[in-house]
């Protein structure tokens, strides 16, 4: 079965160009002619995706290549589009940047896939009908991708805008769909990783308003649409990803038998640290764990007194940094936490929530105590200590996933680990790095009984083993738990 999906690629010729703020506001225009707009964002960035989330009032999707697969990707994308009016989807970096000079894992290389005609926004500042040549470059690089429009950002005045638009449309025979003029407005702070979380913006509804405004005043919306909707439809094909809710058994669980290796018997509880010092996940990864029979029980290291009553812990990253005041003050909740670990808790943590599971965070001079699981201790250095796309292969004995996995996943932190250890009574390092830096010395996915913690983080779309090892490790510490009840009766 065939459907247009209309949607668009918003792609710049290098990062910074604009791509967020013309992605957010084209969004809450879209929304406010009453379509329903579904964000998606290349690349496996969470915070360019929160705002996009927080603008679509939907979950935005990751559409990464290199974490997911081509196949994976285009079936998500068709699975996520399919009840939307529109699908916007924002690149990352320049239009054909990917991971070699072949520019593989590129915007470009997924705007084909998706057979998605793109729009650029590029930066004007200081240049007229230079843009022009860049531009006609970007089509001829390419033909085989679908260039359809130009948004030109940082627009000085009126003279500047009519020599760019009059040299775009004369040379490159594509419209301008809309100029954006300068602005200092700085309703967008950056801190490490690009945007400041829309978790802790001080205004998350006046910064939205703002591009919003924007998009209305200086797009031609009509143009945009009309170019959306004139795509080539997209086959829907039926692999284990296409599984939509109704595809669902009247008790949660997947009804294709691809999936029974994850599917439980009963329903059980993952817990989920979700606040805004841990607020780096996938929405897929939620998605998978309740296709396979989990309830997901959402939980704060600020403010929660204990734990409540689950089956498995699920800690993404974030910046456990800025709140270290907080995760330290809330002792009852570590001890909670650390409690449940030493009767068997299967945890998994990526990055933040790695962080979390130390000793403490060294910032400042000043050590914050943290949940005291691993004997590490967390700095913050000035430049990143990982940054990109990483490669881990599991060569020890592990809670979550078979030894010779090999898992694809990415790396962005700057934090450094202290106190390190090759290896030590009680704890192990489970995946080596095949690309990436990991926790020390290459190694990664450190484990203490039924806890693993790593830098490296993973989609469940590309990663099953994650899956079934989180539901597995759930699922018998269900029994384990019901089985001493059973005996203290």
């Amino acid at each position: 079965m065939s459907h247009n999906y209309p949607r668009l690629v918003i792609a710049g010729l290098k990062g910074g160009s604009g791509k967020t703020t013309l992605s957010l506001g084209l969004i809450r225009a879209l929304k406010r002619k009453g379509l329903k707009v579904v964000p998606f964002k290349k690349g496996p960035d969470y915070i360019d995706a929160g705002w996009l989330a927080g603008a679509a009032e939907h979950p935005c999707y990751n559409l990464d290549p290199f974490l997911v697969g081509s196949d994976r990707l285009l079936s998500s994308f068709i699975t996520h589009a399919e009840d939307s009016d529109i699908a916007i989807i924002e690149g990352n970096r320049g239009l054909y940047d990917g991971m070699d000079a072949k520019g593989t894992y590129s915007t470009a290389e997924v705007a084909k896939l998706l057979r998605s005609p793109v729009i650029l926004i590029v930066d004007c500042t200081k240049v007229t009908r230079t843009v022009a040549a860049l531009i006609l470059g970007a089509q001829s690089f390419d033909p085989q991708l679908i260039i359809r429009g130009v948004v030109l950002n940082q627009i000085a005045g009126s003279r500047h805008e009519s020599v760019i638009r009059t040299s775009i449309e004369k040379y490159c025979g594509l419209p301008v769909l809309g100029a954006i003029p300068r602005s200092d407005s700085g309703e967008f702070p950056e801190r490490h990783m690009g945007l400041l979380p829309h978790q802790e913006h001080p205004d998350t509804a006046k910064a939205i308003s703002f591009v919003e405004e924007v998009a209305g005043r200086y797009l031609d919306l009509d143009g945009i649409l009309k170019i959306a909707r004139s795509v080539e439809p997209l086959e829907k094909s039926r692999d284990e990803l296409s599984v939509t809710r109704n595809e669902l058994n009247d008790k949660g669980s997947a009804s294709i038998t691809h999936h029974a290796s994850c599917v439980t018997r009963h329903r059980i509880k993952v817990g989920v640290i979700r606040d805004s010092a841990f607020q780096f996940y996938y929405p897929e990864n939620f998605e998978e764990l309740k296709r396979c029979g989990a309830d997901i029980v959402e939980i704060s290291a600020l403010s929660g007194m204990h734990l409540p009553d689950i089956d498995a812990l699920y800690i993404g990253g974030g910046f456990p940094e800025t709140h270290a005041i907080l995760l330290a003050d809330n002792i009852r909740f570590r001890d909670s936490l650390r409690n449940a670990i030493e009767e068997g808790l299967p945890v998994y943590a990526e990055c933040g929530g790695l962080m979390y599971l130390g000793e403490g965070l060294l910032l400042k001079g000043r050590t914050y105590p943290m949940a005291g699981i691993f004997p590490l201790v967390f700095s913050l250095e000035k430049k990143p200590q990982a940054h990109g796309y990483s490669v881990a292969e599991v060569v020890k004995e592990n809670p979550f996933y078979p030894e010779g996995t090999i898992l694809r996943g990415h790396e962005f932190h700057y934090s450094k680990p202290h106190n390190v250890f090759e290896e030590t009574k009680g704890f192990s390092y489970a995946f080596r790095m095949k690309r990436g830096q990991g926790i020390h010395g290459k190694m990664d996915g450190i484990c203490y009984k039924n806890v693993l913690a790593t830098y490296t983080h993973l989609h469940a779309f590309g990663a099953r083993e994650w899956v079934e090892g989180l539901i597995r490790q759930a699922a018998e510490f269900r029994e384990k738990k019901a089985f001493l009840h059973l005996r203290d009766e």
